[in-house]
C-alpha cells in the first residue's frame, strides 16, 4: 500500500508561522541589542563592575544582566527555528516534487510562489574574498540582495539587519535570494569562522 503523501498546505502553512515566530524573534534581539547600546554602549561581554570590582555606576547592572540574558535564550530559540524552518521548507519542496511525479531542479519557482515573492534588491555586494563562505555559497560581486533569510525590501531597515541575521544563524543555513544580471538566483549560506574576518567574507552595502 502506498504512504501518504504530506500535505502541501499544510506544510507550507508550518513554514510561514515558524518563519513568523523568527521574525518576532529577531525584532525583540534588535529591541534588546537598543537596551545595551542604551547602557553607556555595553555589549553582551563587557564588564559590569570596575577595576575595584563594584557595579559601575554609569549602568543599570540589573537590566544589562536580565537583558543578556533574554538575548541569549532568544537566540537558542532562533537557532532551533533556523533549523525547523530549514526542515520544513525542505519538505514543502519535496512534496512539491512528488506532485509533479518527476524531479525537479533545486530552485523551484512554482512553489516559491506559494511564499511571497519579492523582486526588489535592496543591497548589493561589493566584494568577495576567496574561499570564505560567501565564495563557497556561490555570491558574486555586484549581487544584488533580494532576500537574506527573513530580510527583505519590506522589512530592510539598515545593513545591521542583515548583521543581526548573520550573527544569530552562524552554523546554520540561510536562504539567500538574489538578482545576478537580469536573473533571480536561491542559494544556501552557511555563516561560520574561516581563516579570514567575519562569518561570510563579503562586504554587503544598502543600495
Amino acid at each position: 500500500m502506498n504512504e501518504p503523501q504530506p500535505d502541501q498546505g499544510a506544510i507550507r502553512a508550518e513554514v510561514l508561522q515558524l518563519i513568523s515566530r523568527k521574525d518576532q524573534i529577531e525584532v525583540e534581539m534588535r529591541e534588546l541589542a537598543a537596551i545595551l547600546s542604551q547602557q553607556n554602549g555595553v555589549g553582551m561581554h563587557e564588564p559590569l563592575v570596575d577595576a575595584e570590582g563594584f557595579p559601575k555606576n554609569s549602568i543599570d547592572t540589573y537590566q544589562v544582566r536580565h537583558a543578556r540574558h533574554q538575548i541569549i535564550c532568544l537566540q537558542n530559540d532562533h537557532k532551533a527555528l533556523m533549523k525547523q524552518i530549514e526542515r520544513g521548507l525542505q519538505g514543502y519542496y519535496s512534496a512539491s516534487s512528488s506532485d509533479c511525479g518527476m524531479d525537479t531542479q533545486p530552485i523551484r519557482p512554482a512553489a516559491r510562489q506559494e511564499f511571497p515573492s519579492f523582486t526588489v534588491a535592496f543591497a548589493r555586494v561589493t566584494d568577495v574574498t576567496q574561499d570564505s563562505p560567501a565564495d563557497l555559497a556561490g555570491i558574486q560581486a555586484g549581487d544584488q540582495v533580494v532576500e537574506f533569510g527573513s530580510v527583505n525590501s519590506m522589512n530592510f531597515k539598515a545593513i545591521t539587519d542583515i548583521a543581526t541575521v548573520v550573527q544569530h544563524s552562524e552554523g546554520t543555513q540561510i536562504s539567500l535570494k538574489l538578482k545576478r544580471n537580469e536573473r533571480f538566483i536561491t542559494i544556501s549560506l552557511v555563516p561560520k569562522k574561516w581563516a579570514g574576518r567575519g562569518l561570510l567574507g563579503c562586504n554587503i552595502v544598502t543600495i
